[in-house]
């Protein structure tokens, strides 16, 4: 608990100032007339980076933002939690802030902008350990700013650019969602599979842009799950909280015999937070081994996978548009509309015995990469093999 009697500004900038969530600390500035704890979660979430509100749940309920809140404080490197305003705390808010630090092992700061506290707060405080500081102590005045210009902000080069994944082409499936496996499956580099490579600054955009388009954990980690894969909607149906690995390095997706066989994918740095807010989603509500990439809260009413990729502005290559016509006369021809996102069905990675028979439901999307050895070598010699992908799809020899 710091103390402020005075209200001074300076120790609140001080506060701001220490907002730092990928070093492991977090300030939250109350939204200030609101007394709802539904409120200060949307607030600890929105510190987080997250968007608020949340949809699927119901509006009054303030257990499921706490609970996100909690697995994605466990997923990411927040060690501190600061609360300015403190003073202002009622009983309902404060419970769930202990509730929060209790989940989470987080260490909490109150600022307390008032002398004297609250009757309920000092009798709180007395059934957990604490300690009293002098906010001129903890939050000391900051060096007087010079003239130097503050640095820019990181440009992002794929900022507000619609991003094609060649991994998103096998996203669609036309088989069902099997049951539940437990087998001991092998690397996907052991049976010869290899997702489609996403450059660094791709990946860093999507990884910029999962983090912040949604509070869900299990929606982000399913299409960030997806995009470092090429997994079908009905392999990530498969995926339990036990097939992820306990570092969250690895996650085991499921098949029975329709494509490459049930594989174990490494997961890059970018997405481990995500899978891991995911089962610890399930670890803090439920304490069971349900799906992964489902809402242990019961969430209703979230867009489709293929929706909330279409609002990343993620999405499979494209049909190659016609080239326009140059004219002499006449105005500049006018930029066209954004055209409807094409999902195509690809049955690439389906095994030829049993995609022999279906027709091209490409839509004229382009075809995913080789996922084989020997298919990415005679790529780098500039053809396909005759045993890749649909009949129809092959370049005639």
């Amino acid at each position: 608990m710091i103390i402020d009697p005075y209200d001074d500004v300076v120790h609140t900038r001080a506060a701001l100032a220490s907002h730092a969530p990928h070093h492991g600390r977090l300030t939250v500035h109350p939204t200030p007339g609101v007394d709802a704890a539904l409120a200060l979660a949307y607030d600890v979430l929105a510190a987080l980076g997250k968007p608020v509100p949340l949809a699927g749940y119901r509006p009054t309920d303030p257990a499921p933002a706490w609970s996100i809140a909690a697995a994605w404080i466990l997923a990411t490197p927040i060690t501190h939690l600061t609360l300015l305003r403190a003073h202002l705390l009622t009983p309902h808010r404060f419970k769930d802030l202990l509730t929060l630090r209790r989940r989470t092992g987080i260490r909490l700061i109150l600022v307390c902008h008032r002398r004297d506290l609250r009757a309920f707060l000092e009798h709180e405080l007395q059934q957990v350990e604490h300690s009293i500081a002098e906010a001129s102590a903890l939050l000391p005045e900051s060096e007087p700013a010079t003239a130097q210009p503050r640095p820019l902000p990181t440009a992002r080069p794929l900022a507000n650019r619609w991003i094609s994944l060649p991994a998103l082409t096998t996203l669609k499936a036309l088989d069902e969602t099997t049951g539940p496996c437990r087998c001991a499956a092998a690397m996907a580099t052991a049976r010869d599979f290899f997702p489609p490579v996403i450059p660094p600054v791709t990946e860093a955009e999507v990884a910029w842009r999962l983090h912040r388009a949604s509070a869900h954990p299990h929606l982000v980690a399913q299409l960030a799950t997806a995009a470092f894969t090429a997994a079908s909607t009905t392999q990530l149906d498969t995926a339990r909280v036990q097939d992820l690995g306990p570092d969250g390095t690895t996650i085991t997706l499921h098949d029975h015999g329709l494509r490459q066989g049930c594989m174990t994918h490494p997961v890059p740095d970018w997405a481990r937070p995500l899978l891991r807010a995911a089962a610890l989603a399930w670890s803090i509500e439920a304490g069971t081994n349900g799906p992964l990439f489902s809402d242990p809260l019961g969430s209703t009413e979230l867009p489709s996978l293929t929706d909330f990729a279409e609002s990343c502005k993620l999405r499979p290559p494209q049909p190659p548009r016609p080239k326009r016509r140059r004219t002499r006369r006449g105005p500049a021809p006018r930029p066209k509309e954004p055209t409807k996102t094409i999902w195509p069905v690809c049955a690439a990675h389906y095994r030829l015995s049993w995609a022999s028979g279906l027709p091209d439901l490409m839509r004229g999307c382009p075809h995913p990469p080789p996922h084989t050895q020997k298919t990415i070598d005679r790529r780098k010699k500039g053809w396909l093999p005759p045993d890749y992908g649909l009949r129809e799809l092959r370049d005639p020899r």
